[in-house]
């Protein structure tokens, strides 16, 4: 079973309605005009992503600032090399899909898992015991930085990919099905956009990759 997210990520996914390049778009602090490829906060108390220029995204880095309600987005993009994972531990972590993201949510103590469609991201009801196996084979996914960086995965037949990320791509990609998905199988245009979105993600992680400890 699956639930809609309409609580905590709804500010969050309204945001990404947004243009990321938006003219005229401002700091949601100072106000100041950024440029596209600026910085973002996560408010924690609000669960959504601000934009930000770099001043104040630097105010925010030490930990503790703002009796930490606010995190700053890093950069970091790792590819999990020979990352694998089966069917039945698939289904276990009950997304229907092929491509879904994971972080932890340091407010309710828990990671979360999420897949994106075309209404939005949608959380799923995450198995702990399967997701603790993944971790347990691929120690880079405990790595993770909690509220701020993702697990990324996409199953193909080929091979499955994963990369750890910053939260805002992981967004990046529920933006991009929301606004090109078309029909059934989401249309030519939207695998266009998810293929070179993948690139870029990997193209970012090149020379970044952790293997499989056995």
């Amino acid at each position: 079973m699956v639930s809609e997210d309409r609580g905590g990520f709804a500010a969050l996914q309204a945001l990404l309605r947004k243009p990321s390049a938006a003219a005229g778009e401002r700091c949601d602090f100072c106000a100041v005009p950024i440029e596209s490829g600026h910085g973002h906060l996560i408010d924690l108390k609000a669960r959504r992503i601000m934009c930000s220029c770099r001043p104040c995204w630097l105010v925010f880095e030490p930990e503790g600032a703002a009796q930490g309600r606010y995190k700053p987005v890093g950069s970091r993009y790792v590819e999990v090399s020979d990352f694998g994972v089966d069917a039945a531990e698939w289904d276990a972590l009950q997304i229907p899909i092929a491509l879904a993201f994971f972080f932890y949510n340091s407010i309710e103590e828990k990671m979360v898992g999420f897949y994106p469609g075309p209404a939005g991201a949608t959380e799923s009801l995450l198995s702990l015991e399967t997701w603790g196996a993944i971790a347990g084979a691929h120690p880079a996914l405990s790595t993770l930085e909690a509220d701020v960086e993702a697990v990324l995965i996409h199953r193909r037949p080929e091979c499955t990919a994963c990369f750890v990320v910053p939260i805002d791509a992981a967004y990046e990609l529920v933006g991009i099905i929301r606004t090109s998905w078309k029909g059934f199988d989401g249309g030519e245009e939207a695998w266009r956009r998810i293929n070179a979105f993948f690139a870029d993600v990997g193209e970012k992680s090149r020379g970044r990759t952790t293997a499989r400890i056995s």
